[in-house]
């Protein structure tokens, strides 16, 4: 699941480097079920529900307004005061505030929007508008999920309706994206609305499920930890064997050499191939198994792979450890490796 998340945000920059934004997989958790029913869900999910509960509950063909501005009714801006001689009037101040909000809709609804997201609110008179016209709204979203949700259909953020050319309020069909669908569905207990089938599919979202909320947590930071192990792999391109298999034979490498060298270097040298032996010998030691015993037999492995001309002792440079049985096994065939990026910043 984390591998296709991955590769599904896959770009290229302007260099022409490819890269993955891990930042466009958006993970949501509800509690209930196993973990294992954890799913990858090609297009944006949000845990929240429609503004209001006569809204239609599935949009196909969705033309998404993504706005940032109060949709309630209009007010005058502080500091504005008005004297009224006949209270008749005062009903047609109220009934001006209600209609200026119905034409910012209108005209909203007029570029062709169906599904109308905002940052700010949604009044109950908005909502009314809305429901009448069988648009389905979303209010207090997020700014970054705003964003994200603009990027992949294709809309653009709408702050003001105001034009500053014609001096009226005006809404351009362009701003308006297109996806597939928009529907909300209850999982576990909360309502999350799905947004699916956009233009640009460099995002997804991971629904994540667990026993409770600690579960759903700790779930969240494993998953998080390997789309960042896959990606490091995927940038990287190259993967080394895991299980302290390089540290060890960087050991002896560097040991040999430092035999080469008739001055004070040897000794600083060498200090280093101590200081890579940490890693193994503290993994070792993590899993309750004898540390020394298994570092001795590793190094003669590593040893014969790099001094030995036997062709069939080559392999041994992928000894690792494997910690479970306690012994010394080829961990490229086991499949435990580890990005070379990460090995080389280490060593950096």
């Amino acid at each position: 699941m984390v591998v296709e998340a991955v590769n599904s945000v896959k770009m290229t920059n302007l260099n022409g480097d490819i890269k993955y934004p891990i930042k466009s997989i958006n993970i949501v958790k509800s509690h209930g079920q196993s973990s294992l029913e954890s799913k990858l869900i090609k297009g944006y999910v949000l845990q929240m529900s429609r503004a209001s509960q006569q809204m239609p509950i599935r949009i196909e063909n969705a033309r998404v307004a993504c706005l940032d501005l109060n949709l309630s009714k209009f007010k005058l801006q502080m500091g504005v005061q008005i004297l009224v001689n006949d209270p008749k009037n005062l009903e047609k101040i109220r009934q001006k505030e209600c209609d200026v909000l119905r034409d910012r809709l209108k005209k909203i609804m007029d570029a062709g929007a169906n599904v109308i997201i905002t940052t700010k609110g949604i009044d109950d008179i908005a909502s009314k508008y809305m429901v009448e016209a069988n648009i389905l709204g979303l209010r207090r979203v997020d700014k970054n999920d705003l964003r994200r949700i603009a990027k992949a259909t294709g809309a653009t953020i709408v702050t003001t309706l105001a034009n500053p050319e014609t001096g009226e309020e005006t809404f351009e069909a362009s701003s308006v994206g297109t996806c597939t669908e928009v529907y909300e569905e209850t999982v576990g207990d909360n309502d999350f609305i799905f947004i699916k089938g956009f233009k640009n599919t460099s995002c997804c979202s991971i629904l994540l499920r667990g026993a409770n909320e600690h579960m759903t947590d700790e779930v969240e930071r494993s998953i998080h930890d390997s789309i960042c192990v896959v990606k490091r792999t995927l940038e990287s391109g190259y993967v080394v064997a895991g299980g302290g298999a390089v540290e060890i034979a960087l050991g002896i490498y560097l040991e040999d050499f430092a035999k080469t060298l008739g001055s004070k270097e040897q000794i600083a040298i060498s200090e280093y191939c101590e200081a890579l032996t940490i890693i193994p010998k503290i993994l070792a030691i993590n899993a309750a198994q004898d540390a020394t015993n298994l570092l001795s037999k590793m190094r003669v492995f590593h040893n014969a792979a790099q001094n030995s001309d036997d062709a069939s002792k080559k392999e041994f440079k992928w000894i690792g450890l494997d910690l479970v049985n306690g012994k010394c096994r080829n961990n490229l065939q086991a499949g435990v490796v580890e990005p070379m990026d990460s090995k080389i910043k280490c060593l950096r």
